[in-house]
């Protein structure tokens, strides 16, 4: 098991992210989970969404908050042949994932402030690990095929492990900034968001097993106890070379006499070796399992070669099983309980401007760039037993900075259209390298979303909203991994809007993400290509208030 596996995914845990971006979660208020399109807001969650509109409320004071429950599944069905069971599933959950606005309009200007989690926001539990973490112990099993030659009580056929991993990753968002009305046609916004962001993680690979001889043994100790055995065998053979060497060496000066085209009768009988060195060279040849009849016609010469032979031959042994023993002895050392506990925390900077432009009261239209989060994560370590996590090291963790445009129109009456298009600018970040064959993960280009949302007012306090998202991050195959992949997606949603009095406003919707399954082929040094099948869900339940004082 190498040490760049476990580093790699580990960190990967940092991408979490709900909704779109690959490190970005838009899914910032409950309007936006019943409507799936926001960017041309003129509400509360404007604050986020098109902070250039703001100036559109009305004078006083505007407070929201809103908490949604989300709920994501993440699947891989790994073809790799020798693992027990390709399927694994992963659980992401997140029941309170808040965000809070607040805005001060006074005629021309509008000061706001939002909290919220702008990247990951939840806690990712992989209760049997996943194939990037069993794959190494798999190839365990076909590694040990040839220790069935030496015994069959040697014969290892399966393995069982117990992994698990837990990852929390939550990058907050502390935005504050100014919205100035130039005319009343256009607005401007500008403002920064503080983003302090803590990842925690926690694995364990405990009790690994081996199936031998249909009997299940702990791996790390069986591996030392048969590494001892092995060598001790490795031993044995290196003394019968020694033996044989000996032999070869001790018929010499007979073949050098001139006995070399004789047998052993016609020797004896010619006083070159006595009865007892004949039956000592017969012995010999016996042990190599040459009958009797072979031995009696065998000259002297093919018989200092037997010997020769057979020194070559345990020499060669000798070594290889020593090699194994070493093999051995360094594989338990690796298959024994390993825990990893560590923290990290940081914080970075975002720039953001924006600008409304309203040509009319019919349409409105917003525009919002924000820019690169530089972001440097440092390690507060308790436990590492893998070496991966220095205490007090740093992680490079950028967040890329993204686009967004919207368009409303709410020209027909009772009637409200959003389009929304967000472009993520994901070309302008250092991605890392794939677990899996330690190439670099790429982008294809800039990923996007584009959302489209309704809204019909049935009475003048009582509104019901739909909306449908598709989103597609433009990752390369080399991106993907079992801990960390990209899917397009599609999401529809609903939900309500409820004025419970003049300045109270209740919101409520639910969003189900379906995303498009993905095969991406790797190719394993040691077994040649595989497939595996990424797949994931995201189901969201969002409720949010909004209080409003008039001046």
């Amino acid at each position: 098991m190498k040490k760049l596996t476990f580093l790699i995914a580990f960190t990967m845990l940092a991408g979490m992210a709900f909704s779109s971006g690959l490190l970005t979660n838009t899914n910032q208020s409950a309007q936006f989970i019943r409507m799936m399109s926001r960017n041309a807001s003129l509400g509360i969650d404007a604050v986020y969404f098109n902070p250039a509109g703001l100036i559109k409320l009305q004078n006083g004071w505007h407070f929201a908050f809103s908490n949604q429950s989300v709920f994501q599944t993440k699947t891989v069905n790994s073809g790799f042949q020798f693992l027990n069971d390709g399927y694994y599933e992963g659980k992401v959950t997140a029941p309170v994932f808040p965000s809070a606005f607040a805005v001060y309009k006074k005629n021309n200007w509008a000061f706001s402030m939002g909290f919220g989690p702008i990247g990951g926001g939840g806690a990712a539990e992989f209760e049997r690990g996943l194939p990037s973490f069993e794959i190494p112990i798999s190839k365990v099993v076909p590694g040990l095929a040839g220790l069935k030659q030496i015994s069959d009580k040697y014969d290892v056929t399966g393995y069982d492990a117990d992994l698990y991993f837990q990852g929390s990753s939550i990058f907050w968002g502390i935005q504050v900034g100014a919205t100035y009305k130039i005319s009343e046609v256009f607005s401007v916004f500008g403002g920064v968001r503080y983003m302090p962001s803590v990842n925690a993680y926690e694995g364990s690979i405990k009790n690994i097993q081996l199936q031998v001889a249909g009997q299940m043994h702990p791996a790390s100790g069986w591996l030392d106890q048969t590494s001892g055995e092995v060598n001790a065998i490795s031993q044995q053979a290196a003394g019968a070379a020694n033996i044989y060497y000996g032999g070869a060496q001790q018929v010499q000066p007979i073949i050098d006499g001139g006995g070399g085209n004789y047998n052993l009768q016609q020797l004896e009988g010619a006083g070159k070796i006595t009865a007892l060195e004949r039956a000592q060279i017969e012995g010999g040849l016996k042990l190599l399992g040459i009958p009797q009849e072979n031995i009696d016609a065998m000259p002297m010469s093919t018989i200092q070669g037997t010997y020769k032979t057979a020194g070559d031959t345990y020499d060669a042994t000798s070594k290889k099983l020593a090699g194994v023993a070493t093999s051995l002895s360094e594989t338990g050392g690796q298959l024994g309980d390993k825990e990893v506990d560590v923290e990290q925390t940081g914080a970075g900077i975002t720039p953001i401007i924006g600008i409304n432009i309203s040509p009319n009261e019919d349409w409105n239209i917003g525009i919002k760039y924000e820019h690169k989060t530089y972001m440097t994560l440092k390690n507060k370590t308790k436990k590492d037993d893998l070496g991966l996590f220095p205490d007090g090291a740093d992680v490079n963790s950028d967040v890329p900075g993204f686009i967004s445009v919207g368009v409303g129109y709410r020209g027909v009456k009772k009637l409200e259209v959003q389009f929304s298009y967000n472009m993520y600018l994901n070309k302008g970040v250092d991605w890392g390298f794939n677990i899996r064959d330690k190439s670099h993960r790429e982008v294809d280009g800039n990923g996007f979303d584009t959302g489209l949302g309704l809204q019909y007012s049935i009475t003048d306090n009582f509104a019901f909203s739909v909306g449908a998202l598709y989103a597609d991050m433009k990752v390369a195959d080399s991106y993907q991994s079992d801990f960390s992949y990209s899917l397009p997606s599609f999401t529809p949603a609903a939900g309500i809007e409820w004025g419970l009095g003049e300045r109270l406003v209740l919101d409520a919707g639910v969003s189900n993400t379906f995303y498009f399954d993905k095969e991406v082929t790797f190719t394993d040094p040691d077994v040649g290509p595989y497939k595996e099948t990424y797949g994931k869900s995201t189901l969201v339940f969002a409720v949010g208030l909004s209080y409003s004082i008039f001046k």
